[in-house]
Order: structure tokens, then sequence, then C-alpha cells
């Protein structure tokens, strides 16, 4: 599943490509066609990300209280997929949930956990939800600060819970994490002010970059050396899909178990 500086770098790609055009919106799929057929014809207004979700708005370009707004909202999940291509687009083929044709290209929405229509209770119920978001500009850290201090969850659970932190996922998870020194098993309870305030710096610090460059980029100058990735095309980490391999500042092997269904990795001597 994308982690949310992914969505990010989305939402302002397709706010950059599609941002002040009126769309032809349809669903080849069919199972988005009510939706898409209110959509279409309108100007696509924004694009902006939450966490690990995506929020499109609309309006029919008229301007104050008469004019006609919609919000869309998509999760890709696991397997949600946006595909660009130059106009004139080919025919859609597979599973074609939603797809937007502006004035120079189109973008086909495959495969999304949801891809639904939300009303402006629906999106405030949506943020209700979700903890701040390192990437907004409104981020509030002492909500995530209350929420890890009273929990007796393990930290690395804590910062998978996107009721705690949106837009985190595993690979930021575990190397937060290991950059902080903390063991992943401590509870929320245990971690300091100071352990907790040099991770959500960490977080400022890291997610942008990843935004920037399209990949997560974590291991520091000085330790940017030794063992490659953990393959080809996919970013160096210290501890992230490395289990068994030396860690890479004391070379004790790095652990791996199953934390609450997935996969956790730390460095037994690193983090205390």
């Amino acid at each position: 599943m994308p982690e949310g500086h992914a969505l990010h770098r989305l939402a302002r790609r397709q706010q950059r490509l599609l941002g002040g055009q009126r769309l032809s919106v349809s669903s080849p799929q069919g199972r988005f066609a009510h939706e898409a057929a209110l959509l279409d014809g309108m100007v696509f207004r924004r694009a902006e990300a939450w966490g690990k979700h995506l929020i499109h708005r609309y309006d029919d370009g008229r301007r104050g209280t008469a004019a006609t707004r919609r919000i869309v909202h998509i999760h890709l999940g696991i397997y949600g997929t946006f595909r660009e291509e130059a106009l004139p687009m080919p025919e859609p083929t597979g599973q074609v949930r939603m797809r937007l044709i502006g004035d120079v290209l189109g973008i086909d929405l495959r495969g999304p956990n949801a891809c639904e229509l939300y009303t402006p209770d629906d999106l405030d119920a949506l943020v209700a939800r979700l903890g701040p978001d390192p990437l907004r500009p409104d981020a509030d850290p002492e909500i995530a600060w209350r929420a890890v201090s009273r929990s007796r969850r393990a930290i690395g659970s804590l910062l998978m819970d996107q009721r705690v932190i949106a837009g985190i996922g595993n690979i930021y998870r575990a190397e937060v994490l290991f950059r902080a020194g903390v063991d992943p098993h401590r509870p929320g309870v245990a971690v300091t002010r100071d352990e907790f305030d040099e991770m959500w710096a960490d977080l400022l610090h890291l997610m942008p970059i990843g935004v920037r460059r399209g990949h997560i980029h974590v291991v520091r100058p000085s330790d940017d050396h030794g063992a490659p990735a953990y393959a080809p095309d996919r970013p160096r980490t210290y501890v992230y899909r490395r289990a068994g391999e030396p860690c890479r500042l004391c070379g004790t092997t790095v652990a791996s178990e199953q934390m609450e269904g997935r996969n956790l990795f730390w460095c037994p001597n690193c983090q205390r």
C-alpha cells in the first residue's frame, strides 16, 4: 500500500496536470457509473491528500453559493493504480473504475479500495478519524503525542495506526524507530516526550524528501555504504526488509517478526 508521501506526490501531480480543466468523467467498469455521470463536464479544482487518502474536488465553474460542488474520495489500498495516457486515449482495458479526460491527457484509475462521492460531512468525518498528517501544514503533533503517551500498545503498532499519525506505513515505521533508537515493542506510555519529538521531527524531515524524489530515502549520508538495497529498484534502508542482514551501524543481525499482521524489522542492539 502506498505510504503518505506517495499520495501527496500524486495529488500534486494531478493538480498540475488537471487543475482548472473541465473534464470528461466516465466509469468503463460501471461500478462508478452513476457518480461519474454527476461529475462529467465539471471543473477539476483541487487534488489533496490526508494520509493515505486522496481527495478530488470539482465544481460546475460558476462562482458564488449557487455553484455545484462535488468531492471524490479515493483510497488506493494495495492494488489501486493511476495510469496516465496522452490523448486520444485508447479504448479502456481491464477494470477501469474511473476515467478522467482533460485537455491534453487522460487518467485511468484501476483497482482502488474506495472510489466514492463524499459530502462535506463525509470528509469531515474521515479527517476526524485520522491522526495528524506530517505532510500537511495544519498537522498538530500534540494529538499524536496524547494518543501515544496514554497507550500501552507497542509504539511499533501505534505508528502504523492511522488514527495516531496519518500516512505512516511499514517502511517509515521501521526506519523512524531505528533512527530514534527506540525498540518497536516499547509501550507508548514508556516513550519519552523527547523521543516522540525526535521521531515527529524526523517524519517532518523524511516525508517531504519522499514527496520530492518520488521514493523513500532514509539512510543518512554518513551511513550510506555497505550492503545494497533489499532489491534493485527499492530504497536503501537501515532495517526494513533486511532481516538476517547485519545492521549498517553495529553489525548485529537485523531481527524480524509479525506485529499485528505486518512484518516488523529492528536492530536488537541499536533499538533498546
